[in-house]
């Protein structure tokens, strides 16, 4: 970004005129500017940017599939036992380096430990509404995360909205970075599709504690909860989703394409929606549990896209 500083500033200095170069220039986590306003004074489509895979060096990619096996099926493994885990299997790695990776996939254990989330900066602290709260209705609890979906060369992050009660997905995109934009894109398709819930939960990553995410939750008068800092399983319902889409599609499919990635999820969530039933609800789909009569809305909506 230094150079794109540079160029803000008022030199004569040439942008590079390549896609892929001006890609490069890009800082997910730039301070000062998001995603979307780099995009736009390098002259790149947005969409251009999100709609392909993050990427590591071949061995990083090695890991990081390793590291979400594990954390998938032991979600309250952290850096420390999982490095131990990858050094058993042969990899020399430290700390520091797993610490990194996790960081950088988007997960922590959940399980009480040092710096267990990021919040945003000087952010209001959220209580966590629903330990002992019976959950009795469709739209009574809205819960979000995010999570990595690794591909054959890259991967992607997932962040999806479910109905706590039904286990109806709401809305979900791809990105392929962890910008706070494609969650707030995610809540307005969710809201606009559903109505208000009465309770949204979510954990307290940066993404759900900045102020836009906040804000239009109490412009809907939406009642707030966020997960205690490495609490296990006060997102528990998400957290099985993934699982879930883990196990049955993306492990077992090892995708090559953000684009094939997409059609891929788009088949899957509408099967696990629609035609899945879940031991759960009673071997009844979300859809039924959440519209009720034949599980069909008045139209069936479209399932969330990539960030365009």
């Amino acid at each position: 970004m230094g150079d794109l500083r540079w160029n803000l500033s008022g030199s004569k200095k040439k942008l590079p005129n390549s896609l892929e170069a001006k890609r490069r220039l890009i800082e997910p986590d730039h301070p000062d500017l998001s995603v979307r306003r780099q995009c736009e004074l390098l002259g790149v489509n947005r969409s251009s940017y999100y709609y392909a895979p993050a990427s590591e060096s071949p061995l990083n990619l090695a890991l990081m599939q390793l590291i979400d096996e594990v954390y998938t099926a032991s979600p309250f493994y952290g850096y420390r036992k999982i490095t131990v885990l990858l050094q058993q299997e042969g990899y020399a790695v430290n700390r520091k380096r797993v610490a990194r990776l996790m960081n950088l996939m988007g997960i922590h254990a959940i399980c009480p430990g040092p710096q267990t989330s990021r919040p945003a900066p000087n952010h209001k602290v959220y209580p966590y509404l629903l330990r002992g709260v019976a959950i009795v209705r469709p739209n009574q609890v809205w819960s979000v995360d995010i999570t990595y979906i690794r591909m054959r060369s890259g991967f992607m992050y997932l962040a999806a909205i479910i109905d706590w009660y039904s286990r109806f997905v709401l809305s979900w995109r791809l990105s392929n970075t962890l910008d706070g934009a494609f969650c707030l894109d995610i809540l307005e398709e969710a809201l606009d599709r559903y109505g208000v819930p009465e309770i949204f939960n979510s954990d307290q990553g940066s993404q759900f504690t900045a102020h836009d995410f906040t804000g239009r939750l109490e412009r809907a008068e939406i009642r707030i909860s966020m997960d205690g800092r490495g609490r296990a399983f006060d997102n528990i319902f998400v957290e099985r989703l993934w699982r879930t889409v883990k196990y049955e599609d993306v492990y077992l499919k090892e995708y090559d394409t953000p684009p094939g990635l997409e059609l891929g999820l788009t088949d899957y969530f509408f099967k696990y929606d629609y035609q899945r039933p879940h031991q759960s609800l009673q071997y009844r789909t979300p859809a039924v549990v959440y519209f009720g009569g034949d599980g069909q809305p008045a139209s069936v909506p479209v399932v969330a896209k990539v960030l365009l």
